[in-house]
């Protein structure tokens, strides 16, 4: 499962809603947020893309 490390950390850039296959990710208000985590499947290409650090694979 993906998860939200720094939130701070997100300017809004959206590097990780456009690569996510699956669009479990959005960004609202400047911050990315995990909408679907159910159909999340741990791909982890939003962590990779994410320039910032802000996500992170692994159990919630």
């Amino acid at each position: 499962m993906i998860r939200i490390l720094e939130i701070d950390k997100c300017d809004g850039c959206e590097t990780c809603v456009s690569n996510c296959p699956l669009a479990v990710l959005e960004v609202e208000e400047a911050k990315v947020k995990i909408v679907d985590s159910d159909m999340c499947t741990d791909c982890g290409i939003c962590v990779e893309v994410c320039p910032k650090g802000v996500l992170e694979k692994g159990n919630v």
